[in-house]
C-alpha cells in the first residue's frame, strides 16, 4: 500500500456534518441575537452551509494516506499542505468503529493511538474499507514482530478467548440503572431555553397556571409521563450504545466491541493498563451490581473513552474476581479494606452541611416562604456524608494499593505500586488535632492522571502507605 490512497467519498459528508455540528451554538446565537431581517438570516445561513460543504469536499480531496518504510504516512491540508509520518513502533493500538454513515458502505473509522499522544488521536482515517483496515493491521503486526491478531469482526483466531458477552437481560438492567434520565431532561430543558425570545413563555406559563389550578392529580400525571418518556429515551440510548458488548482477550490485548448503530472496536494492550476501577452507583449497589473500568495510559484528555474504558458494563460485585483473575492475575480484586476511624464521622457530616449552607442561606433570604423547603436538603446530604464515611478505606496487598472512596458513586481503585506516578499525604490543622490525614494516589491516564483520594484516615495508616510507596531496597 505504498501508493497514496484517498478516504471514501462519504468522508466529505462526514467532514461537513462535523463542521455543522460545531456551528450549532454559534448558529443559535445568530438566530436569537442576530439581525431581525429574516431574508438576511436565511441567505447568511445558506452561505455558511455552502462554504462548509466546499471545505468538506476540499478536505477530502487533499487527504491521502499510505504505508511506506515502516510508517503510516498521511498528507492533508486545504491551503497549507501538511505531512505526518507515524512509525509503526509508536502505534499502540488501532481502534475501529462503524458509524451510521460508514456501515451501509461496509466502511470503518480507524483511530490511531500512539504512546504519549495528548489532546487528540495521532491520526484518524474517517472512512476506509475493512480490507484496507485489515492490511494496516497486518502491516503493523509484521513490523512490530508481535503476536497481534487481526481485530476485524469477520476474522476469528483460535487463540482469542471471550471473557465476557453482555446478555439481553444484563443490557436491559444496565440501561435501566444508568441514571441517564437526568442527562436527557437537562439537555431538553437547555435546548428549549435557547429560544426564549421566540417562544412566548409568559403566555405558556400563564396557561400553565390555569391548568395547574384545575387539579394536582392531572399535573402529577403529566410530570410522571414526562419522566417516563425521559427514562425511555435514556434506556433506548444506552441499549443502542452498548448492544453486543463483548470482551475478548488474545495474548497481549483486550479487544472490546460494542454498539448497534455505531459499532465500535477498541484494543487495549495489557501493558498500558494502569489501574482497575470498580464503580457502584446508588441504584446498582443495593443489588450487588457494579461496573468495572480500566484506566489506560496513552489516549487523550479530550477523549476519555481512550483512557478510561469500560471492561465489564454490569456484573455482580461478588463475581468480579472469578471473571477477571484468570486474565489479570497480578491484581487482587477481592481484597478487603480497612475503614476510616469512627472519630472521622463528624468531619464527614460537617463537610456535608458546610457545602449546603450558602444554598440554604440564599433560598431562605430571597425566596420566602418556599425557600424554607431547602432545609430538607440536609437529610439527603447527611445520608450521603454518612455513606462517604462508611465507604472510605484502604488496603495494601503485596505490591498493590487499594483505595475506596465515594463521591456520589462508590469507587474502589486497584493500583500496582510500579504504576503509581505520585502519592501525596495531606494533613490540615484540624486533621492533625484528631490524628487524621488524607492520602491521594495518581496513575498515568491520558494526558492527565487518574486514581483515588481518601479523606480522614488514621494518620499512622497514611504514614504507613507513604513509607510503603517510598521505600526502596
Amino acid at each position: 500500500m505504498s501508493e497514496p490512497k484517498r478516504l471514501h467519498p462519504i468522508s466529505a459528508v462526514i467532514n461537513c456534518l462535523k463542521q455543522l455540528k460545531e456551528l450549532i451554538i454559534p448558529f443559535l446565537v445568530f438566530v436569537v441575537f442576530g439581525s431581525k431581517n429574516g431574508l438576511f438570516q436565511l441567505m447568511a445561513s445558506l452561505g455558511v452551509i455552502v462554504l462548509v460543504l466546499i471545505i468538506g469536499i476540499l478536505t477530502w480531496l487533499r487527504f491521502t494516506y499510505r504505508l511506506e518504510d515502516g510508517e503510516l504516512r498521511i498528507e492533508y491540508g486545504v491551503f497549507v499542505r501538511k505531512k505526518r509520518y507515524i512509525p509503526f513502533e509508536r502505534i499502540q493500538s488501532l481502534d475501529m468503529s462503524e458509524g451510521i454513515l460508514q456501515r451501509p458502505f461496509g466502511l470503518v473509522k480507524v483511530k490511531v493511538e500512539t504512546a504519549g499522544s495528548s489532546g487528540e488521536a495521532e491520526a484518524v482515517l474517517t472512512a476506509i474499507s475493512k480490507s484496507q483496515a485489515n492490511l494496516i493491521q497486518q502491516a503493523l503486526a509484521s513490523a512490530k514482530d508481535a503476536a497481534l491478531l487481526n481485530e476485524a469482526e469477520s476474522i476469528k483466531d483460535e487463540q482469542e478467548m471471550t471473557l465476557y458477552k453482555i446478555s439481553p437481560k444484563e443490557l436491559l438492567l444496565l440501561a435501566s440503572t444508568s441514571g441517564g434520565v437526568g442527562v436527557v431532561l437537562s439537555a431538553v430543558i437547555a435546548f428549549i431555553f435557547q429560544f426564549e425570545e421566540i417562544i412566548p413563555y409568559e403566555k405558556v406559563f400563564s396557561g400553565l397556571e390555569d391548568f395547574i389550578s384545575s387539579g394536582v392529580l392531572v399535573v402529577s400525571f403529566i410530570v410522571f409521563i414526562g419522566f417516563l418518556v425521559a427514562w425511555a429515551a435514556a434506556l433506548i440510548g444506552t441499549m443502542v450504545k452498548y448492544a453486543g458488548f463483548t470482551v475478548r482477550k488474545n495474548e497481549d490485548d483486550f479487544i472490546i466491541t460494542r454498539g448497534l448503530l455505531e459499532k465500535r472496536q477498541l484494543t487495549i494492550p495489557l501493558h498500558r493498563i494502569q489501574a482497575i476501577r470498580i464503580s457502584e452507583n446508588l441504584i446498582r449497589q443495593p443489588f450487588g451490581l457494579c461496573t468495572v473500568y480500566i484506566e489506560s495510559a496513552g489516549g487523550s484528555a479530550t477523549d476519555m473513552e481512550s483512557t478510561r474504558e469500560m471492561l465489564l458494563p454490569i456484573a455482580k460485585r461478588s463475581m468480579i474476581t472469578a471473571i477477571l483473575s484468570p486474565y489479570l492475575p497480578e491484581y487482587n480484586l477481592g481484597t478487603s479494606v480497612l475503614s476510616a476511624p469512627n472519630r472521622s464521622l463528624k468531619r464527614y457530616l460537617f463537610r456535608g452541611i458546610l457545602y449546603l449552607l450558602p444554598i440554604i442561606a440564599v433560598s431562605v433570604l430571597f425566596f420566602r416562604p418556599w425557600g424554607y423547603l431547602s432545609l430538607l436538603m440536609v437529610i439527603p446530604a447527611m445520608f450521603l456524608s454518612y455513606l462517604k464515611f462508611k465507604d472510605a478505606g484502604w488496603e495494601i496487598y503485596n505490591q498493590q494499593l487499594t483505595l475506596r472512596y465515594r463521591t456520589v458513586i462508590k469507587n474502589t481503585v486497584f493500583m500496582k505500586r510500579n504504576r503509581i506516578q505520585s502519592l501525596v499525604m495531606k494533613e490540615s490543622y484540624f486533621q492533625n488535632k484528631n490524628k487524621l490525614a488524607t492520602i491521594e494516589a495518581t496513575v498515568m491516564s491520558g494526558s492527565g492522571g487518574a486514581g483515588g483520594k481518601v479523606t480522614d484516615l488514621e494518620k499512622n495508616d497514611v504514614e504507613g502507605i507513604y513509607k510503603w510507596y517510598s521505600y526502596s531496597k
